[in-house]
């Protein structure tokens, strides 16, 4: 594979807003920015303790960064604001893969990014955003959401109820292409087409299943029952998978997997995950490990 460096620049207004329904445009910034993302080998992963055999590597759920913020509670699998761990920056282009829960009334006030695609994946409840493109909307568990925030957006997300908790996944993904237009877009899926398989919900063709982005990049999301097996062919040569078990276990390659895990493997041309528990939820990112 070829070998070329991540050299990325810090992130343009990555510090992270409180903020209520009611407060408006008056911003609160209490989380530290994230600092400057520092030179980075795609092919020259170290993981320390946490490499596994065959190009693999293991991050337990108990093992992520955490973050309590009193209306923001996070756990970052990979390093985010306050969370650094250098064997932790990113898994090929999959850099930020943060498990978010927002009370109820509150959320991230209007803030910018520039050169990431962004994907929010809601888990629970009604998550509404607002940006500076005129988009508002509100999604939910179902949806799909994605940003790519090119020459530069400015954006907000609130719960939108103040009665009830919203839970979703905010993941970035170093888009191919730099500097592009700032597009927003959200689909609402058919939940019943990933029981018992992987239904696609974002691929690089935007005639293709699901939302796309800037990036050779296909995710998936299936539900399995007990003891249902599973093979997966990776979509490009030099890709990698990242897996990440929302609920209940799964098997993948020998490496068992519990609630929160996540599993990342490469150099290899398929993977076989087994369901060992009923009610099994599974986030599966195809991802290239090379930044273009």
């Amino acid at each position: 594979m070829k070998r070329q460096n991540f050299i990325k620049k810090g992130l343009l207004g990555s510090g992270i807003f409180t903020a209520t329904t009611s407060s408006g445009n008056i911003l609160e910034n209490d989380i530290d920015e994230i600092e400057p993302l520092q030179t980075l080998d795609a092919n020259d992963m170290t993981y320390n303790s946490d490499t596994l055999e065959n190009h693999s590597v293991l991050h337990k759920a108990s093992s992520r960064g955490h973050a309590d913020h009193g209306w923001l509670t996070s756990n970052h699998t990979f390093s985010f604001a306050n969370y650094h761990n250098a064997d932790r920056m990113h898994f090929g282009v999959l850099r930020v893969l943060n498990d978010d829960v927002v009370a109820g009334g509150k959320g991230f006030g209007r803030h910018p990014h520039d050169n990431m695609e962004i994907i929010s994946i809601p888990l629970e409840g009604d998550l509404e955003h607002e940006d500076s493109m005129g988009n508002k909307a509100i999604i939910r568990k179902g949806d799909i959401q994605v940003m790519s925030a090119g020459t530069g957006i400015i954006h907000s997300e609130y719960n939108k109820n103040t009665d009830k908790i919203v839970k979703f996944l905010q993941i970035w993904v170093y888009p191919n292409k730099r500097n592009v237009t700032p597009r927003y877009d959200q689909i609402t899926l058919d939940v019943s087409q990933r029981q018992n398989r992987f239904q696609q919900i974002l691929s690089p063709d935007p005639n293709d299943d699901g939302v796309w982005i800037h990036q050779d990049a296909w995710f998936y999301m299936g539900h399995f029952e007990n003891g249902i097996e599973s093979n997966y062919k990776i979509k490009q040569a030099g890709n990698g998978v990242y897996i990440f078990v929302l609920k209940g276990s799964i098997t993948v390659q020998g490496q068992e997997l519990d609630t929160r895990d996540g599993f990342g493997i490469w150099d290899v041309s398929e993977i076989n995950l087994k369901s060992n528990t009923d009610d099994t939820e599974v986030l599966l990112m195809d991802v290239s490990m090379v930044l273009n």
